[in-house]
Order: structure tokens, then C-alpha cells, then sequence
């Protein structure tokens, strides 16, 4: 079984040697910021510049697993300070509050509970498709498309700067049956009015081409031209159409399957509310 982890750690940082006294009686770091006249490293300044680029590049508010695929490791280092990261049961709550936010808006698919192994509690989150494991310490494990899915939110969760939004009362993945057919009907009712304008005005200049008996082609060329755009507009709506109904329907068979299943599925290693670590690290 594949298991891959991130972890934010602050205990992974490298050990920094504590400031002391030197022969003079001040600190190597005094010295070293005010050796040359009391100005700032150039590590620090360029620290300083590439966070500040990578707050100008991503969107930390929306901070997804594209995102964390996108970024170097000085980037990561750069955006996440380690000795500001949150962790313990604080961050089990942040994160909690955040994943039922995104299960609520379907940004995340698949069940969120509350596990305990060794008198710690954990956050499991699983589909069909895969699990999640989640540490106090920031560790999380697991493995398919939650992994991918929970490892920003983790992330996020555990940064002081980020505000966790307040899940709704009824955050959990809604019934099978509620599922509506498909999204987007007002903007497929404006193509299709467009399209309509679209045939009628082709219709209407290829009618008077020929009752007129106008001695030109630009006429019936431009109602030709109207024509094809007004039926590409319906085909493009009739396509939009069809695929929201392939979407809706394979997201009722998900949630049918999680609902139906008496039992979680049997790549997730946790049986009742204890994780299971012998088959977790296969």
C-alpha cells in the first residue's frame, strides 16, 4: 500500500545554536547585523524578497494541491515559517473547521471522523478513492486523491495568518437524491437566446436576398455566417448540458457507494475508532 506524508513540523527545523555572550560581551548576532554600520544581512534581505514574491504569486487563500506541487522548497520554507506553525489539538480543531467548510462546498469529497490511537486523537478522511490520516504534530498520511486533497488544507490550517472559516450546522456530503441534474442553467438559457437572435437574423437575410432580389453576396454569405453560429451555440449548450448530467450522476453513484457501504473501505487502516498502524505502514 503506497503511504506518503508531509509534515510540518517545527521539530524537523535544522537546530539553531543559542545566542551567547562572546569575548566582548556582546552576541554573535549583534555583531553580525551591526559589523558594517548596523545593516541588515544580505540572507535576510533576500529572505525578506523572495517571500515577499511569493506572496504576490500564489493565493494563499485559495491554496491548493496545484499550488504546493508548484513550489520550490525554498518557496515553501520562505511562505511557512516553522516557528510559527500551529500544532496539537489546536490544529486537529483548525483543520477540522476547515475540512468541513470545503466538504460543505464540495471542495473536498469524502467522510470526516475523529479517530484515537494511543490516547491521541486524529482526523480520518476517506472516500472511495482513498484516505487521509491527520497528527497533532501536522503529520498527515494516507494515500489517493484525499491525500492530495487534505495535505493543503493541513497546511493552511496551521498557519496563524489564516482564518479558518465557520462550518455550516450541515457540512456533511449531502444525500444522493439532493444532487440537482446539473449547474450553470442561467448562463445555458443566455446562449441559447444568443443563438436564437443568432438563426433568426441568418434566416431573415438569406429571406431577403432572395425576395428583394439583391444583386449582391454579402447578404446570404452573412446568413449563412449567422446560421452556423446560432446551431454551434446550440450544440455547444446541448454538450454543456449532457456533461453536467454525466458529473451529477457519477457524484450520486459516489455518494450511494459511501452511504450503502456498512463499512469503510478496506484500504483505510482503521478499525472502529483505533488507527491501525500495522497495516497503515505496509
Amino acid at each position: 500500500m503506497e503511504d506518503t506524508s508531509t509534515e510540518p513540523d517545527p521539530g524537523s527545523r535544522p537546530d539553531r545554536e543559542p545566542d551567547g555572550p562572546d569575548s566582548d560581551g556582546g552576541s554573535p548576532r549583534a555583531d553580525a547585523s551591526h559589523g558594517d554600520g548596523g545593516d541588515a544581512p544580505d540572507g535576510a534581505d533576500d529572505l525578506a524578497a523572495l517571500r515577499q514574491r511569493v506572496d504576490e504569486e500564489y493565493d494563499f487563500d485559495d491554496f491548493g494541491p496545484a499550488d504546493m506541487a508548484r513550489m520550490s522548497a525554498e518557496e515553501w520554507d520562505a511562505a511557512f515559517d516553522p516557528e510559527s506553525w500551529i500544532t496539537g489539538d489546536r490544529l486537529l480543531e483548525r483543520a477540522e473547521a476547515e475540512l468541513k467548510s470545503r466538504i460543505a462546498r464540495r471542495d473536498v469529497f469524502g467522510v470526516l471522523e475523529r479517530v484515537r490511537e494511543d490516547g491521541e486523537e486524529r482526523l480520518l478522511v476517506y472516500s472511495d478513492e482513498g484516505y487521509a490520516i491527520v497528527r497533532p504534530t501536522g503529520e498527515v498520511t494516507g494515500q489517493g486523491t484525499v491525500l492530495r486533497d487534505i495535505e493543503p488544507v493541513v497546511a493552511l490550517a496551521a498557519m496563524e495568518s489564516h482564518d479558518v472559516p465557520e462550518p455550516p450546522e450541515d457540512w456533511s456530503l449531502p444525500h444522493p437524491d439532493t444532487v440537482p441534474e446539473g449547474s450553470g442553467e442561467f448562463g445555458n438559457l443566455m446562449i441559447q437566446v444568443i443563438a436564437v437572435v443568432q438563426v433568426l437574423a441568418g434566416g431573415a437575410l438569406l429571406v431577403a436576398s432572395f425576395v428583394a432580389d439583391l444583386n449582391t453576396i454579402v447578404a446570404p454569405a452573412m446568413g449563412i455566417v449567422f446560421l452556423l453560429i446560432g446551431l454551434l451555440l446550440f450544440v455547444m449548450v446541448a454538450n454543456a448540458r449532457l456533461s453536467d448530467r454525466f458529473r451529477s450522476e457519477e457524484y450520486r453513484e459516489r455518494l450511494r457507494a459511501l452511504r450503502e457501504a456498512k463499512e469503510r473501505p478496506d484500504f483505510v487502516p482503521v478499525e472502529g475508532g483505533v488507527v491501525n498502524e500495522n497495516d497503515r505502514n505496509e
